[in-house]
């Protein structure tokens, strides 16, 4: 393994580092930081954009990308609040609700999945392009923000089963799940579609199916995400997650999974994310502009396109 793929596969290490350093920033600049309160709080939101860039990690992973996990997220929602409410709230329409949005959500992603598997359209251009549609089909069936969820939704979410807040819990499952699908063949899988496609395929590997799949994971985590923010904002709104898709992907960078595929892994991305918000956090105690944190964003994205151009050619 030359230097560059032992930086690479050992990046995780650097990421959970800076997570450290992070921390121990933002504990000084906010020394209530480690109360169960302040950590539910920071936990609730941080889990959206950890949930989403698992997805994302998926979608990388096999050499694609996702540009509509925002929208994804805004449609769940609103098809969600609105179920709800046909359903005429209560449990059963609470449950109503959430099974059409993670229905919602996996349709999304098998969409994508078929466009760039499929028709073989280019991933970047169609995420961007179903992302646009899927943006206007949650303003088509919630023109306006503010349709709330009853009751039983929000104060489930807030809650705390065994002493340990839902949130937690969500991400505990999550975990369970990332760690469940490492231990498939399908990562392999992936993983070789992504950095060894005509191998890959020349071994006999169904390429469509594991990256349609990809997708379909990419959209029920979104699906996830969305659902958490429903739980926290108690309420539908059509413009939800408008950052996310920058976010996650900045996440899976920071995680070490390569943009260009074949290498990475969830557990990476949830570290990646983790840093996003502790980033965020100090610069809100820090007193700077929030836009800072855009900017970051922005430029490990960039870093990470140079960084995967580098490989690429030295490989």
């Amino acid at each position: 393994m030359n230097a560059l793929g032992f930086l690479r596969s050992r990046l995780w290490l650097v990421t959970l580092s800076a997570l450290i350093a992070l921390f121990v920033v933002n504990w000084i600049l906010q020394p209530n930081l480690v109360t169960p309160n302040v950590l539910k709080s920071n936990l609730s939101v941080f889990l959206p954009v950890i949930l989403v860039a698992i997805g994302q990690t998926y979608v990388v992973l096999g050499g694609d990308i996702d540009l509509s996990v925002g929208s994804i997220v805004a449609l769940v929602n609103v098809v969600t609040v609105s179920v709800i409410a046909a359903l005429g709230g209560g449990v059963g329409g609470v449950l109503g609700g959430i099974a059409a949005g993670l229905v919602v959500g996996v349709a999304c992603g098998l969409l994508n999945g078929a466009l760039v598997a499929l028709l073989r359209f280019q991933a970047i251009v169609t995420t961007f392009a179903t992302g646009i549609i899927f943006g206007g089909l949650a303003l088509l069936v919630l023109p306006t923000a503010g349709l709330p969820v009853p009751a039983e939704y929000w104060r489930t979410y807030g809650s705390s089963p065994l002493g340990l807040p839902v949130v937690l819990w969500v991400l505990l499952a999550a975990l369970l799940i990332v760690a469940l699908i490492a231990g498939r063949p399908f990562i392999k899988h992936l993983a070789a579609a992504g950095g060894l496609r005509t191998a890959a395929f020349q071994t006999g590997l169904k390429l469509a199916q594991i990256r349609i799949l990809a997708y379909a994971l990419c959209g029920l985590f979104a699906a996830f995400a969305s659902l958490s923010l429903t739980g926290e904002t108690a309420s539908g709104d059509p413009l939800m997650g408008r950052t996310l898709a920058l976010a996650s992907i900045s996440a899976v960078v920071l995680g070490g999974t390569a943009l260009a595929g074949g290498s990475g892994s969830a557990f990476g991305s949830v570290l990646g994310a983790l840093v996003l918000g502790m980033i965020g956090n100090v610069i809100f105690f820090a007193g700077l502009p929030f836009d800072y944190q855009t900017l970051i964003q922005g430029l490990i994205t960039l870093l990470a396109l140079a960084g995967g151009v580098l490989v690429a050619r030295r490989n």
